[in-house]
């Protein structure tokens, strides 16, 4: 055999390689991933067909070459309709059971015409060898099923690069390579059957085998360096452009196949770079979100943005093949601030005496009773009720706006006289309560008696409005020993 030979065969076996290279990989690394299925099979296929086409070449005699020819159309036919299914998967579209068997009954008469042949010649109206080349090469005259077979290769082929071409206006920048790179790699096919059915090919050598070594390296391309099937971009666009929220998209290993920019505040570190990285190593300076994802479990994050507590609810969400597989996790971060703050006030609101901003009745004796089991068997413990002696004179006499205001200005008195871990609370009307842990009773008697010297040197100003013109009474708190307050005007 010639040197020119030996290239193409050598050429050959290259692309057989590749593909089969590829078709492990898709078997060991991609199972559940969308559109590996098809991929798997379409790779080996073109393995079997660059390899069988290599022994063809090498064949000495016309019978040689048929029967390698014929084991290449035991597998080729199904090269097309893979290609199409790996691309309808990729994209995110499913076919029904009878639109997907109809896809392979070309492809079966293909192989039927091919192998009976000598019947009717539907296929090949002559076979024969040609004599003008340094080397055994076929001379195929072909019939009307052969020009069948081509135009379904050539539908499939256009369809899977319309479907993908499709999905690119709606697609992220990322996915948008994986797209153009794959509509390239199956344009190089058509390409080569351009050049071989119209036998511009050196030696009308079939070119098509040895396009799809081209068109697999593009593949490749995108397969390893954009992690082309972790995840479709029809999952990409669905999260990402109908979610205001912070997503990042693992695959099954756990590294960083995607996330969209209202992560980033939250996640400084993540760059181009970080895709394909694992997202423990990408959280490996921020302690707290690590553990929250780690767990695996829906949880809440608080971030310090400025000062400012920002509330974040982490979710995670499985991300399924179309075969219902687990092919990773989508992990979206929700900002909750506005609905955790809106829950502090109705707590506040509901444990809160909305006068006198102290806590109510039922919230401190739950509050007290949590403090009791707390504290250290033996410990003193003070309890304080008193209430404002006359209260019902104040109302009468002044109106229930200044009714309200003395209670306001008792219970800041009061407040602000005691400890952080004391408790008040208004009991109802004008009757208070303070809780005093690890108090005697001595000490209790100490601080009410110094809040009450406190509270009958601190008149109170009421404004007077039913005169012409507003006049400021000063009303002075009288006390006695029981810590009952009466209120008395001063003469104007």
């Amino acid at each position: 055999m010639g040197q020119e030979l030996w290239m193409y065969i050598l050429i050959l076996t290259f692309s057989g390689t590749l593909s089969l290279s590829l078709c492990l990989f898709a078997h060991f690394k991609l199972r559940n991933a969308p559109g590996a299925g098809p991929y798997k099979i379409l790779t080996l296929l073109s393995a079997i067909f660059a390899f069988s086409y290599a022994f063809e070449l090498s064949g000495s005699t016309l019978a040689e070459i048929q029967f390698w020819l014929g084991i290449e159309y035991l597998f080729m036919p199904f090269i097309p309709v893979f290609t199409l299914l790996m691309c309808l998967e990729y994209a995110g579209h499913k076919l029904g059971k009878r639109l997907y068997f109809s896809l392979f009954i070309i492809p079966i008469l293909t192989i039927f015409m091919h192998h009976t042949n000598k019947l009717h010649h539907f296929y090949y109206s002559a076979v024969r060898l040609r004599e003008d080349t340094p080397f055994p090469v076929l001379d195929l005259e072909y019939g009307f099923w052969f020009y069948v077979h081509a135009i379904f290769l050539f539908m499939c082929l256009m369809f899977s690069m319309i479907i993908l071409l499709l999905r690119l206006r709606r697609s992220f920048w990322r996915f948008r390579m994986q797209i153009l790179l794959m509509t390239a790699g199956l344009a190089v096919p058509i390409v080569a059957n351009h050049y071989y059915l119209n036998n511009l090919s050196p030696y009308g050598i079939d070119l098509g085998p040895v396009s799809m070594s081209i068109s697999f390296i593009l593949h490749g391309i995108a397969l390893f360096s954009f992690q082309m099937f972790n995840l479709a971009p029809i999952a990409r666009d669905t999260v990402f452009e109908s979610m205001k929220e912070g997503v990042i998209v693992l695959n099954q290993n756990g590294a960083i196949v995607d996330y969209n920019q209202a992560m980033l505040p939250v996640m400084p570190d993540l760059k181009q770079s970080a895709i394909g990285k694992h997202i423990h190593d990408v959280l490996h300076g921020n302690s707290t979100l690590r553990k929250v994802i780690c767990s695996g479990k829906n949880g809440d994050y608080v971030w310090e943005n400025e000062g400012e507590q920002v509330h974040f609810q982490v979710q995670f969400s499985p991300v399924y093949s179309l075969n219902k597989d687990p092919i990773g996790r989508i992990i979206s971060l929700a900002d909750v601030t506005e609905k955790v703050n809106m829950q502090k006030t109705l707590k506040r609101l509901a444990s809160v005496d909305s006068l006198t901003q102290i806590y109510n009745r039922a919230y401190f004796l739950s509050e007290m009773e949590s403090s009791l089991s707390t504290l250290s068997p033996g410990s003193d413990v003070s309890l304080i009720m008193f209430d404002i002696d006359h209260f019902k004179h104040v109302n009468d006499t002044y109106g229930h706006e200044a009714g309200d205001l003395v209670l306001v200005q008792i219970a800041g008195l009061v407040k602000n006289s005691l400890r952080k871990r004391d408790i008040i609370g208004r009991y109802g009307g004008e009757e208070f309560m303070i809780y005093l842990p690890d108090t005697p009773a001595h000490d209790a008697h100490l601080l009410i008696e110094a809040i009450r010297l406190d509270i009958a040197g601190s008149p109170i100003m009421w404004m007077i409005t039913e005169f012409p013109s507003p006049q400021a009474s000063a009303c002075h708190i009288q006390t006695s020993q029981r810590i009952i307050w009466i209120i008395h005007p001063k003469p104007y």
